[in-house]
């Protein structure tokens, strides 16, 4: 591979994201160029059109160089392959971000995503075990975002509240919600609601995390933003959380570096 710019897209259910890379002039691995994140419905709309079973993807439109690979994967990997490109499985994809952004061998990987959630168990920079679950949003960003709705407040500032959670035991994203309004109606303080619906998301991936093995939990997707999800996963899990500088962007700049690691 000489000098080859590579475009990674992540089709997920809640947002696309975009990774373009390009190899170092010293020819020691891939450098990131540029990041880049779309509303999925906006994407399809505004720069995807669909020709037989392929989608073609307006570049120019997306202010997108020509590219030599295009490599995509993720939630609508299964529906619409891109056009001029080629796609990998999504838990690979994800585990070959995870080894190109933390530069680890051996760990467990977590991405909370906007609708779903993946565990991955990697050894030697293999891929040995895995857990996924799309069937329940309690556990993914979806789930954050509504709940920090009901409080009034942003994503950013949900993510700093970690003391003194209010126990909501709900399983279910929509009764979750019932749950704390409840909860506000109860006269409990903000910051304890806050770090409550931080915990709960921690409570629901714990019990995921007990057929894995190592001592180290990469944590990505975009759920990785919120700090204290971090850290009472951390304490309730007694791993060391390590988040990649670009955790949301996972999956596509694992897209980008899949030769890197054959």
């Amino acid at each position: 591979m000489s000098e080859q710019t590579i475009c990674g897209i992540d089709l997920g259910s809640r947002s696309v994201k975009i990774a373009l890379m390009k190899e170092r002039i010293e020819g020691e691995g891939l450098e990131i160029l540029r990041l880049e994140s779309l509303d999925t419905i906006s994407f399809y709309r505004e720069y995807g059109r669909k020709s037989g079973e392929k989608l073609i993807v307006d570049f120019e439109a997306l202010g997108l160089p020509v590219v030599d690979r295009i490599v995509s994967t993720g939630y609508g990997r299964n529906t619409l392959e891109l056009a001029g490109g080629e796609a990998i499985p999504e838990l690979k994809a994800h585990m070959l971000g995870a080894l190109y952004q933390t530069g680890l061998k051996d760990f467990i990987l977590a991405d909370l995503g906007g609708q779903d959630s993946k565990i991955i168990q990697v050894r030697k920079g293999k891929m040995i075990d895995f857990m996924t679950n799309d069937k329940c949003a309690a556990s993914s960003g979806r789930y954050l975002e509504n709940m920090a709705s009901i409080l009034d407040m942003s994503l950013e500032e949900l993510g700093q509240y970690s003391d003194a959670p209010v126990e909501l035991n709900s399983t279910c994203a929509v009764f979750g919600e019932s749950e704390l309004i409840g909860k506000i109606v109860e006269g409990f303080p903000l910051a304890e609601l806050a770090a409550g619906v931080n915990a709960t998301i921690v409570k629901r991936i714990l019990p995921l995390l007990r057929s894995f093995t190592g001592e180290i939990l990469v944590f990505t997707g975009g759920v990785a933003h919120n700090h204290a999800v971090g850290k009472l996963l951390e304490t309730g899990s007694g791993k060391k959380i390590v988040v990649p500088k670009a955790p949301q962007f996972n999956g596509a700049i694992g897209c980008c570096v899949e030769d890197s690691f054959v």
